[in-house]
Formats: C-alpha cells, structure tokens, sequence
C-alpha cells in the first residue's frame, strides 16, 4: 500500500512539472510575440508629403487628417510642406534631378508621372490597391490616370473640366442676359462688357498654362477627339489646321483686348483670380479648384451669390462635340523609396469621410464611391455634371503630353497672348517638339 501511494505522489509531481514547463514556454513565447509587436510598433517612420493647396482652410484639412492618422499610428510622422502651383513643380524638377523624391506628393499623372515611372523614381502600389479592394473604390476613369504600362503608381483625388466663371451682376449690368454657347456670342459678349465699362476676362498669362487652356479647347472645338488622336499617334500632324485655326481664333480674341491691364506678368493665384473675386473682370477661364480660390480672395464678400459657371463655347462648323471637355484632375503619386507608412496614409486620405470633407470645402470633385454627397456648390455640381456627361475628356495637354511637349505648348501660346508669335508658328513649334519626343 505504501509503495504504491509512493508511485502515485511521483506520477502527480511528474505531471505538475510536465503543466509547469508546458506554461512556462507558453509565458515565454506569448513573451516574445509582445516583444516582436512592441518593437514593431516603436519603428519610427517619417513620411514625407508635399501638397499644393495654398487656401488656408484646404491645408488645414491635410494637416487634420495627418494629425488624426499619427494619433493612431505614434510611430508615424508625417511630415508636410505645402507650395504654391509653379513653385511646387520647380522643386520636384529639382529633387528628380537627385533622384530623391518625396513619399507622396502632388500628381496630375499623365506624361510627367509616366517619365518618373520611367526614370524609376516612382513605387509601384499595385498590390496595395488589390488588397482588399481598395482599387474598387475609385472611378475607374479617373484611377487609370495613375496608371502605366499596367502598373499604378498613385491614384486620384479628383476630376473635373475646365470652363467659365463669370459674374452674373457684371453680365446683367451690361445687359447680357445669357452666358454665351458659341465662340462668336463669347466674342460679342466681351465687347459688350467693354462698352459698359467692364473688363471682360482676367487670365493669369504670367503661369502660362491658364492661356494654354483657350488653345487647347479651341483644338478640341474645331478638330474633335480625331484631330488630337492623330497627331498623337503620328498619323497627322499638330500643325494641322484645327491646331492652326485655334491660334487665328484665340488671336481673334486677343485683338479685342478683353483682358486685365498687366495680363501678361499676372500670376493665377496672386493676380487673375483677385481680379476675379473682386469684381474686376467679369470671366475667368479655369477648373473645378477656382470657386474655392475665388472665396478665399474675396475682400467683398458674397462672391458665391453672383458666381456662375458655363462651359467653353462651342465653335461654329468645328468637328468637335459641344459637350466635349478639356480638363483633369489632381492626384498623389508614391515616390520610390516611400515606407509602407505612405501608402497607408494615402488609403487613409482617400477614404469616403476624407473626400466628403474635401469636397464640401470646394477643392475637389470627389473620384471615390459614395463621396459625391460632398458637393455642396450648386456651380461644382455643373462642372461635375458636364464632366460625367462629356463623351471625350482630353487631359490637359501639358499633363497628357511629354513634359517637354507641354513646357513648348504653354511658352508657344503664350506669343499669341503677347502677339510675338502667329498661329502658324505657334502650331508648328510644337509639332517640331512632338516629333523630337515622340516619333
């Protein structure tokens, strides 16, 4: 009896000691993975961001969504800069030229974001955007903008066309009861305004690329989506004549002398777009971001109560659909070196409450599912509208085209502004810049 009661304490203290090491290994790989976890989470990583929104309002909201995402990420620091329009594309021609690109920065994709992709200066977040169908959020349309080769290397915040702003006060002064739908009323309009005293357009012709805009629709206007198409594909030419008959048509308006005294130096932001708040032109030629842009320039006040909006005119006999668009939209871009981090970030810039909330400021036109209960401007929802309804929508030519292309494009139209160059010249300048980078 006393042997086996003896057998029996040392089988209970064998299998104590067994469920004693069998926890303490437990404790010390549960030990191990908490350790593993808190140094992960203490990695430190800065995110470089750079944007291009100078309304106060507009990067604060940037600045709010950083805060937000570092709160729940501490190891994170997302580390922003802000620049004005041309300004911000002098120093990413800098920062490209060393090859060091931020992590995240301002995109129009396009040509320019296709020679960083080329240059490898841009991380591919393909597998970012197939996982967990991140990718499905997004308008397609406005997504494969960020895309080459098959390949994305960022994605869109929004998208729109470029039209007119005009003040309905100055029109209804000088008797305009209508905004005008062909190039001849625009014509008649604008000496109208000047008979009644009223400068008719402001134009920032100092940045270059607000007048590339005039050129660039009457292209469309005249020649349609064929006429580009081919001069694109090598199978014409943009000397052709819808391109030729552009420039005679912008310089048909240049010779009415509709715009501000000084246009030629003014800037976008710091000059036309003043000019245009403050009642001192009555038209504007400019994309979806100007009703922000106007508000937050405005030292009258009420601007949004006699703004209005209409699309480029159309051109009598041209080959183009009056619906047709010109524009585009803004966007993000992940630079090559960029952590993870970035990525995460951008997803959590581009969610549904982050574009509601940008949209409901005016400083875009929403590209993710679900966001477009966003707008609350009566005038943004007619740019969105033409924008869905338009059956071509031409990228602007200075994105969609080389970056070289594009610099000639806005320096060439730039001489019909000025009256240095005739529509002739200016068609075939870049052509010769097409042909030297495309063919």
């Amino acid at each position: 009896m006393k042997k086996i009661l003896i057998l029996t304490l040392i089988a209970a203290f064998m299998i104590s000691m067994l469920f004693l090491g069998t926890s303490c290994k437990e404790e010390e790989v549960a030990e191990e993975e908490v350790a593993e976890e808190e140094e992960v989470v203490a990695e430190p990583v800065t995110v470089t961001f750079w944007h291009i929104q100078t309304v106060e309002e507009q990067a604060a909201l940037w600045e709010e969504l950083a805060n937000e995402y570092m709160a729940a990420n501490p190891n994170v620091t997302i580390d922003i800069t802000g620049y004005e329009n041309e300004n911000f594309k002098a120093k990413m021609t800098t920062v490209m030229q060393g090859g060091d690109p931020p992590d995240l920065f301002q995109s129009w994709g396009g040509g320019t974001m296709n020679e960083y992709a080329e240059a490898g200066m841009l991380k591919d977040i393909t597998s970012f955007l197939e996982k967990d169908s991140w990718k499905d959020t997004f308008a397609i349309g406005a997504l494969n903008a960020f895309s080459y080769q098959g390949k994305y290397y960022g994605v869109p915040r929004d998208l729109g066309m470029v039209g007119f702003w005009y003040n309905t006060e100055l029109f209804a002064d000088a008797g305009i009861d209508n905004p005008p739908t062909t190039w001849e009323e625009l014509l008649e309009d604008c000496q109208t305004l000047k008979d009644a005293g009223i400068t008719p357009i402001a134009v920032g012709e100092g940045d270059k690329w607000p007048g590339a805009f005039y050129w660039e629709y009457l292209a469309t206007r005249i020649g349609g989506e064929d006429a580009f198409n081919a001069a694109y594909a090598r199978e014409g030419s943009f000397a052709d004549e819808p391109f030729i008959e552009a420039g005679e048509k912008l310089a048909e308006l240049v010779a009415i002398e509709p715009f501000q005294a000084g246009f030629l130096a003014a800037l976008w932001e710091a000059d036309a777009s003043v000019t245009f708040a403050n009642r001192d032109a009555a038209m504007i030629l400019q994309g979806q971001w100007g009703a922000a842009q106007f508000a937050s320039v405005d030292t009258i006040g009420g601007i949004d109560d006699v703004l209005g909006w209409f699309p480029f005119p159309m051109v009598e006999g041209g080959a183009g659909n009056p619906g047709d668009a010109v524009g585009g939209g803004n966007g993000w871009n992940v630079g090559k070196d960029a952590p993870d981090a970035a990525v995460d970030f951008l997803k959590y810039i581009s969610s549904v409450d982050s574009q509601i909330a940008q949209a409901e400021l005016g400083m875009a036109l929403p590209v993710v599912k679900g966001s477009e209960v966003g707008i609350q401007s009566d005038m943004l929802k007619l740019v969105a509208e033409g924008t869905a309804n338009a059956e071509y929508f031409q990228l602007y030519y200075d994105q969609f085209l080389p970056a070289a292309v594009g610099s000639v494009i806005n320096d060439s139209v730039q001489g019909i502004f000025a009256g240095t160059l005739t529509p002739e010249e200016v068609a075939h300048a870049i052509e010769d810049s097409v042909a030297q980078e495309l063919d």
